[in-house]
């Protein structure tokens, strides 16, 4: 039996600074796209740039000039997570479920990939803070699926930031790192922390009342039917 019902994870939501930018580039530079690479190409080659993010951030923990392959494997991992899908859609090959699935879950691979790299190379009394970054930058992540789940609605951005937004912070995090030393990173880990922390919230907030709102229509539209 073929399913004619489109998947609602097929289209996101992105309102960030630099999607526009994002939109005009992108129909100049999928033509030129090799022909053989195919869009699950595109996507497997995270764990590609992921492997080399973690094994550049190792080596940075002797030399922190091996930020600057860290940061080129962020952008490599932007461009082709950025236009798998894309591909998909430009020459009709995409594979909608399984890169909904694959996407996303590589998406979390890279993201632990960058922050055990930077555990590598801040000192072990940051740990800590590490790893409450990583539990704040999950959350986000969960309540972005949850919120998928229970509205069919991707909203992949939040107050103008997006992944592009957020890749270009780690890449700049990481030329300060490379100029400055760890040590100034050391205290500000804890204000990036709290500030992802009452964003994560403000999130969790907004989506709370969306989605109550959707309840209190549900309920009312019951109601209104029974006898």
């Amino acid at each position: 039996m073929i399913e004619t019902q489109q998947f609602a994870g097929a289209s996101k939501s992105n309102t960030s600074f630099l999607t526009p930018f994002e939109r005009r580039l992108a129909p100049r530079l999928l033509p030129h796209f090799p022909s053989w690479l195919q869009t699950y190409h595109l996507t497997m080659l995270t764990l590609v740039w992921s492997s080399f993010i973690l094994l550049f951030s190792y080596w940075a923990a002797r030399d922190l000039r091996w930020l600057w392959g860290v940061s080129a494997m962020i952008f490599m991992q932007y461009v082709t997570d950025h236009y798998d899908g894309k591909i998909g859609k430009y020459r009709g090959t995409g594979l909608v479920r399984w890169g909904y699935y694959m996407d996303h879950l590589l998406d979390y691979f890279f993201l632990c990939s960058v922050i055990i790299g930077y555990a590598f190379i801040l000192p072990e009394r940051s740990r800590l803070q590490v790893l409450i970054l990583l539990a704040i930058c999950s959350g986000y992540e969960v309540s972005t699926f949850l919120m998928f789940a229970t509205t069919d609605r991707f909203k992949i951005s939040y107050l103008k930031l997006g992944p592009t937004e957020f890749r270009l912070a780690l890449i700049i995090i990481n030329a300060l790192l490379v100029h400055y030393g760890t040590r100034q990173m050391i205290n500000g880990l804890k204000y990036v922390n709290i500030g992802g922390a009452i964003g994560l919230a403000l999130m969790i907030y907004k989506t709370h009342k969306d989605v109550w709102a959707l309840d209190m229509q549900h309920k009312s539209a019951q109601l209104g039917r029974e006898p």
